[in-house]
C-alpha cells in the first residue's frame, strides 16, 4: 500500500481511495488497480476514510457499504455535507445487490454501484470511466470559474449601468455602474422592480411590454427620474436571455448631451465670427474700391449735369426741337442707370448674407455680376478681364454674396499679379465649368505665380503678399467653400502665372 505522506508530498497520478474492512477485498482491489497508472490510497473503516479524504482529496473513491461502526451511507454522507470532499465521485462496492440499496446509495450522491464479488475487468473499466467524467467536470468546473471572474471583470469595467431582470422587471443582479446610476447599493437593488427604481414616464408600457415578451429595444435618448430625485437622460437597451431572465443596459448621456450642446453653440458662435470677418473683409474691400466707385460714378453724374444743362438751352429757345430734347433726356435717363448700376453692384456685395441663407443659384448669372463690379478695379490696373461661362451650367444651393466675395477675391488678387504685365500677356480669364457633379469658376492670370514656400500656407490666415495686407481673404474664403461642401484650390498657370478655383457640388 502507499504511505499517506509520501503521496501529499509529491503526488502526480490521479490518486484512488480504497475502502473496505475486510483486508482480503482491499488486496484484491489494489491487484486490481495497481498497474492502471493511478496513485492508491488504502483505508479500512469509515473514520480513517474521511480522514484521508480531507487531507489527500482523491479523485475517486472505491467504498464498502456494510463495515462495522460507520457504514459505508454514513461515509458516503459525511463526504457529500463537507463543501471540500463533496465533488470526489464514489463508486459503491457491495454484495447487496437489492435495489432499495442501490436506489440509497444514488440518492447520496453515488455515481456507481459495483456488486461483489466483482470482475477485474468491470472494475478497471468503472474507474477509468468515472475518473475520466471527473476530470471533464474539473476541467468544465475550472472553465466557468473562469468565465464568471471574467465575465464579472467585465461587468465592473464596462461604464454602462447593467441589471439582470426576470419578466416581470424584477432585479436580479446589478454591476458597480447600475448601483451608481440607482443611487442604492446592491442588496437594495436585488428583489426591486425596476419601475419603482426609475420612472420611465410616458416609456413605461413600452418597456414592460419588451421585457414580458422578451422582445429587443433600444433607444437613444431617454429622461427618467430616479427614486433619489435626480433627472437624467440615458440611452437604453433591453433584450432577453435564456429562459425567463431579462437584460436592461443604461448608459447616462447627462453630461455628453450636454457637451453636445455646448459643442453646438460654440460652434454657432464660431460660424458667427466667421460671418462676421467676411463682412468686415468685404467691407474693407468696397473701401479699397471706394476711391475707383467714386470716379466710375461721377463720370455718369457729369454727363448727366452737362445734358441737363443742354436741355435747360432748348427749353429756353421759342420753339425748341422736341427731338433733339427728346434724345437730350434719353441720355440722360442711359447716365443716370449707369451711375445706379454701378452703386448698386456695390451695395449688394457689401450687404450681409441674406436671412433665407442657400438658394438655387446660377453660377454664370453670379460670375457674371462679380466680372461687373470688377470692372472698377480692371480699368484702375489697366488689366483686362475675360469671362466665358460654360453653357447649360446645372445649379448649386449657394449664398450668393458670399460667392461674390470668393470670386471677387480671387479677380482682385489676379488683376493685382498682372499689375504692370506686357500687353500682348491678355488679362484675366474667369470661366465656368461643370466637373462631374461639381460646378465651379476658374480664375487665370500671367501674373509673377507663387513661390513653393508660399503655396504651402496660402489659406492660412494672416499670411499675405500684399503691403500692408490683412491675409484673411483666402482663409475667409475657403470657410465659406468648405460650409457649402465644396472646394478651392491653386495650381500653376502652364503659360506662367496662377489658376485659382473654386466649386460647389450640384443641386
Amino acid at each position: 500500500m502507499v504511505d499517506l505522506n509520501e503521496t501529499l508530498s509529491g503526488r502526480s497520478a490521479e490518486q484512488v481511495l480504497l475502502v473496505d474492512d475486510n483486508p482480503t477485498n482491499l488486496q484484491v482491489l489494489y491487484k486490481t488497480l495497481e498497474n492502471s497508472g493511478y496513485t492508491l490510497l488504502a483505508a479500512r473503516d469509515g473514520e480513517q476514510a474521511l480522514s484521508i479524504a480531507e487531507k489527500a482529496f482523491p479523485s475517486l473513491i472505491l467504498l464498502d457499504i456494510m463495515m462495522p461502526g460507520m457504514d459505508g451511507f454514513e461515509v458516503c454522507r459525511r463526504l457529500k455535507a463537507n463543501p471540500e470532499t463533496r465533488g470526489i465521485p464514489v463508486i459503491f462496492l457491495s454484495a447487496l445487490t437489492d435495489t432499495d440499496s442501490k436506489v440509497e446509495g444514488f440518492s447520496l450522491g453515488a455515481v456507481d454501484y459495483i456488486s461483489k464479488p466483482f470482475q477485474a475487468e468491470e472494475v478497471r473499466a468503472r474507474v477509468r470511466t468515472q475518473l475520466r467524467i471527473h476530470r471533464l467536470e474539473m476541467e468544465l468546473a475550472r472553465r466557468n470559474a473562469e468565465l464568471e471572474d471574467e465575465n464579472f471583470q467585465i461587468l465592473r469595467a464596462v461604464t454602462e449601468a447593467i441589471f439582470g431582470l426576470d419578466r416581470q422587471g424584477r432585479i436580479s443582479s446589478v454591476n458597480p455602474q447600475a448601483e451608481s446610476l440607482a443611487g442604492l447599493a446592491q442588496q437594495q437593488c436585488i428583489g426591486e422592480n425596476l419601475f419603482t427604481i426609475f420612472d420611465f414616464q410616458s416609456l413605461k408600457p413600452r418597456i414592460e411590454k419588451a421585457l414580458v415578451e422578451g422582445e429587443r429595444l433600444s433607444l437613444d435618448e431617454l429622461k427618467l427620474h430616479t427614486s433619489d430625485g435626480r433627472d437624467l437622460t440615458v440611452a437604453m437597451y433591453c433584450a432577453s436571455l435564456e429562459g425567463e431572465r431579462r437584460v436592461v443596459v443604461l448608459r447616462d448621456i447627462t453630461d455628453w448631451l450636454n457637451n453636445q450642446h455646448a459643442l453646438e453653440a460654440a460652434r454657432e458662435e464660431l460660424h458667427n465670427q466667421r460671418q462676421h470677418l467676411a463682412h468686415m473683409e468685404r467691407l474693407s474691400t468696397g473701401g479699397e474700391m471706394a476711391a475707383g466707385i467714386a470716379h466710375e460714378v461721377n463720370q455718369p453724374l457729369t454727363a448727366v449735369s452737362n445734358y441737363a444743362r443742354v436741355a435747360q438751352r432748348f427749353l429756353e429757345q421759342e420753339q425748341p426741337d422736341k427731338n433733339k430734347l427728346t434724345e437730350i433726356l434719353d441720355k440722360i435717363v442711359v447716365q443716370s442707370q449707369r451711375a445706379s448700376d454701378v452703386i448698386q453692384r456695390l451695395r449688394s456685395y457689401i450687404r450681409k448674407p441674406t436671412t433665407e441663407g442657400r438658394l438655387p443659384l446660377d453660377l454664370n448669372t453670379v460670375m457674371q455680376e462679380v466680372v461687373m463690379l470688377a470692372e472698377v478695379d480692371s480699368r484702375i490696373n489697366g488689366v483686362a478681364i475675360d469671362f466665358q461661362p460654360a453653357p447649360e451650367l446645372p445649379a448649386t444651393l449657394a449664398d450668393d454674396v458670399q460667392v461674390q466675395q470668393i470670386g471677387l477675391n480671387l479677380i482682385r488678387n489676379a488683376m493685382e499679379a498682372m499689375r504692370g504685365a506686357p500687353e500682348d500677356f491678355g488679362g484675366v480669364l474667369v470661366r465656368t465649368y461643370k466637373d462631374a457633379d461639381d460646378v465651379g469658376f476658374a480664375v487665370e492670370d500671367r501674373g509673377c505665380g507663387l513661390s513653393a514656400e508660399m503655396e504651402e500656407k496660402l489659406f492660412s490666415p494672416f499670411v499675405t503678399t500684399k503691403e500692408g495686407g490683412m491675409g484673411v481673404g483666402l482663409s475667409i474664403c475657403q470657410a465659406i467653400v468648405q460650409a457649402h461642401g465644396g472646394s478651392i484650390g491653386y495650381r500653376p498657370n502652364p503659360k506662367g502665372g496662377a489658376i485659382f478655383y473654386c466649386q460647389f457640388p450640384v443641386r
